[in-house]
Formats: structure tokens, sequence, C-alpha cells
């Protein structure tokens, strides 16, 4: 079955920069240079969230592995983390001395990498917002950075023609890929993580092996990796999505949706669905309709419970603390179910605590930040204070 539109949103005021879709795929988050950050709800008649805080476009946007934050960075210099819910609370980040283009979390959660125009790339803890280090070899614009599917490596891509390879723990630069005939807007790690994909504005797609270092393909338009690692999805000017056969080779699908060039393609993080945002401001969800075998191996190993493995997480509120298993597979020992059950409901409940953790993190550094503001101004009354008593004296 061939991949099929599946929802259409429309409430962007101008070109859709970015998308990401949330762990459970309840949510979709997208970008735009309207400087406005929208949280779409898969669910048919759901409102969705206008974000409003950044003031100017925004460039880049991603989910944190629990789904309880989002990032999102501007051309406004700063990078925002935003609680996707009914209050949009965010805290902000003075990240750059230039445009950030691109934000990433580690697959951990505890990490984000930022790419900016002012040439660097820098990375931060998520739970204490502190600022980490930088790396600084790009002689251009940096567009984008990722964090390895391990954590321990960066890419990082530029209009300086290369795309780094960074060791987060020496913090140096292992390797420079050279090959693009113009800019390099956006890289991103193999699912697998033993290569990495490269988009260029020469309009072409090159996979390196980061073992040999050496370019193993080479394709067109900006990107996207199934999580099987068997298929990439492109993104293209002549506004069309194609979905790629790695494997083979091949090209499997042109899809025709936007009108004007599309400008970003995400896998869902089981990759049964992808979203696609164009400068036609339009944000558009597809149905992959893969033959499930083709993934539902290297979906079973991965650590997330989804429905994948036959764990559905029944609707939850915003904050609802509850943990709501339902297993549909049998399995033929029953030892072995509850076994399976217990750990299934265990890694849960340690991704809900984590999120809660997010969340909690947001909480208390939102209220700093009041109690700075806070005491700021108890400082100012007392000067004022001062103030007035020394001039009645005098």
């Amino acid at each position: 079955e061939d991949p099929s539109l599946e929802r259409h949103f429309k409430g962007h005021r101008d070109a859709v920069t970015s998308v990401d879709f949330s762990l459970n795929k309840k949510q979709l988050a997208s970008g735009s240079m309207d400087s406005c950050l929208m949280i779409w709800s898969m669910k048919p008649q759901m409102r969705a969230y206008r974000f409003v805080g950044h003031k100017d476009a925004v460039m880049c946007v991603q989910f944190s592995p629990s789904g309880h934050l989002v990032a999102s960075g501007s051309r406004d210099k700063t990078v925002r983390l935003w609680v996707p819910s009914v209050k949009g609370e965010s805290t902000v980040f003075k990240a750059h001395t230039a445009t950030v283009r691109s934000v990433h979390f580690s697959s951990d959660g505890q990490s984000l990498v930022t790419a900016s125009d002012d040439k660097t790339v820098k990375v931060w803890t998520v739970h204490r917002q502190k600022f980490l280090f930088s790396l600084s070899q790009h002689i251009n614009w940096v567009r984008c950075a990722r964090f390895s599917p391990d954590g321990r490596l960066i890419v990082s891509a530029s209009d300086d023609k290369t795309v780094k390879l960074w060791d987060k723990t020496s913090r140096e630069c292992i390797h420079s890929f050279c090959e693009h005939g113009g800019f390099v807007n956006h890289a991103d790690f193999h699912p697998s993580g033993t290569c990495i994909a490269a988009a260029g504005t020469d309009n072409t797609v090159k996979v390196w092996d980061v073992r040999m270092n050496r370019l193993l393909q080479h394709y067109q338009g900006n990107l996207s990796f199934h999580p099987s690692g068997n298929y990439l999805v492109t993104a293209s000017n002549d506004s069309t999505l194609k979905i790629l056969d790695l494997l083979e080779g091949r090209l499997l699908y042109t899809l025709h949706g936007h009108q004007g060039p599309a400008t970003c393609v995400a896998f869902s993080r089981a990759g049964d669905f992808f979203a696609s945002g164009g400068s036609d401001e339009q944000v558009m969800v597809w149905k992959t309709n893969f033959d499930a075998t083709d993934y539902g191996d290297v979906l079973k190993t991965q650590k997330s419970g989804t429905s994948m493995d036959g764990i559905h997480h029944a609707p939850q509120s915003e904050m609802d603390s509850g943990v709501h298993l339902k297993k549909t597979k049998t399995q033929d020992s029953g030892r072995n179910q509850e076994q399976q059950e217990e750990e299934t409901s265990l890694a849960n409940t340690l991704e809900h605590i984590m999120g809660q953790l997010d969340v909690l993190t947001q909480t208390v550094s939102i209220l700093e930040q009041r109690l700075t503001l806070t005491e700021d101004k108890l400082k100012e009354c007392l000067e004022n204070q001062q103030k007035i008593i020394q001039n009645k004296m005098s």
C-alpha cells in the first residue's frame, strides 16, 4: 500500500521550518517563520496550541525523548524549553550570538545540542539548563547538529561545505567530510549509529560510513531516517517528498502534497507516520503503510514501549500520574508474560517518572526566574526608600 495523507494542519502564518512527533504520537510540534511554535493533536477535533514567546522566526523544534518538553531555536538567538500543555510555559537560554538553526536532545534526554549562525555548536544540560561547552571549528554558519544514538558523538553540518564528526567526551573533531558541492543544511545519524546522512543545497543527500569514513550512497533533498534504518524520506524544493529504500538503494515513492518547496520532514518514533512542512504554511501527516514486518522486529528491541510491542497507553490527561497498561499479545509461557509485563510496567513507570522530573525541573526553573525578578524588584524598592530617606534628611 502506498503512503497516504492522514492529517492536514493549517494555522501557521508563514513557511513551516521544522516538524517533530512526540514519542507516543499523540502530538506533533511545528515551528514557523511566523515566530510561533504549534503543538497539534493527532486526535481529530482536539485543539492545537499556539506558543508565543520567540521574538523572531522559529527555525527548529524537537520533543524531548519522554515527550514532556519541547525545545525550539530561533532567529532571536535564543533556545526555549516549553512544557507542551495549555499554559505553554517556557524557559529561555540566551544561547548564541546569532540565529539558532538546530536543537536536538540526546537519547537519554539529559543533554541538548544547538547549532548557530555564530559558527558554533553548543552543548547544554537539560535539567540544570546550564551551558557545558562549545565546538568551534566551522568557518561558516552551522545549520544542524545531532547526537549519535548512544550520545557519544555529535555530527554537525555547515555552510562551510563540511560535515564534521565530534567526540562528545574529548570535544575534538574526529573527522571532516568535505564532498558537498554546496552548503550543507541537514545531517543525521542512522539509527544504528554506524553511518550519517547529510543534505546540501546542491540538492544531494550523501550517506557516509562513520567507521571507515567513506561515502556509501547519495540522493536528493532534506531528510529523516526511518527507525528501522531501512528507509530515508527526503523533502525537496520541487515540492515533493521522496521515500528511498536504503537496502536496495532505490527510490520507492514520490509524493506530491505541498504547493511550493517542501522544507522539512520527520518520521514518528515508531516509523508508522511521517510529517512534512512546506513554505505553503502547511503541515501534513502521512501514514507510512510500509509492511510492518520490515521493521517490527527492530522496534521490539528498542527501549521504549510503543504500540508496536503490544502496549497501548490509555488516554492520559496532561499531568496524569497514573500508568495505564494493556497487553494485547499472549506468550506461550505464563511466567514469561508476567516477567515481560513487569519489565514493561517498570520501563513505563521509569519513563513516566523521567517525564514528571522534566516537568518539575521546568517548574523549579520558572519559579527561580520569578524569584530573581521579585528579588530585583525588592532591591529596587529598598534603594528607592534609601533615596527618599536621604532626600528628607538633606
